[in-house]
Order: structure tokens, then C-alpha cells, then sequence
């Protein structure tokens, strides 16, 4: 890139596993999802934004939903702790291999 062009990078994702013991569950259109990974953003002003993804209780080839993530003082330090982990890896990095 060159010194007038303006890389812009509009948000940073990670994928977080959700310990079984913080899982819940929730519902869409009559049906109960189980909540078991997290995608956490970073946006460019710092802030985190977080949804939850989760598959049909009963089984089958369910789509994998997004939910609002509960606000549970152990989410959200799941989600620092996650974010905290992501930042050291992204410091890091060895660039392309």
C-alpha cells in the first residue's frame, strides 16, 4: 500500500467455545437452540460486540442461530478473558505462511 492509501480494517473477529458449565439455552420460532460458541468483535472505536450461536436441542441439521449473548457477569468475563487471549495471538502473529 501506499503512503496516501488508508487501510481500513472494520472490526476483528474471534470464535469462542463456551464452557459447558456457562451453556444456555434459548428459543427461536418454537424451537429451543443450545447456546455453545461465541463470535466476539472487536469494532474500531475498541468496544466488544458479542452474539451467540447455537444448534436445535432436538438434533438434526438444524441452521447454527445467532442470540443476544444474557448479560451474566461470567459471559462478559468469558468475553475479556477471550478478547484479552485474542490480543496476545494478533501481537503475535508471524504473518502469512
Amino acid at each position: 500500500m501506499g503512503e496516501d492509501e488508508k487501510l481500513v480494517v472494520s472490526a476483528m473477529a474471534i470464535n469462542v467455545t463456551v464452557p459447558e458449565e456457562l451453556r444456555w439455552t434459548d428459543t427461536r420460532r418454537g424451537q429451543v437452540f443450545r447456546l455453545d460458541t461465541l463470535n466476539v468483535r472487536m469494532l474500531p472505536d475498541g468496544h466488544l460486540a458479542a452474539k451467540a450461536y447455537g444448534r436445535p436441542v432436538e438434533g438434526g441439521r438444524g441452521q447454527y442461530v445467532s442470540f443476544a449473548v444474557p448479560d451474566r457477569p461470567e459471559l462478559v468475563t468469558l468475553i475479556s478473558a477471550a478478547a484479552d487471549r485474542a490480543a496476545e495471538w494478533w501481537a503475535g502473529h508471524r504473518g502469512l505462511q
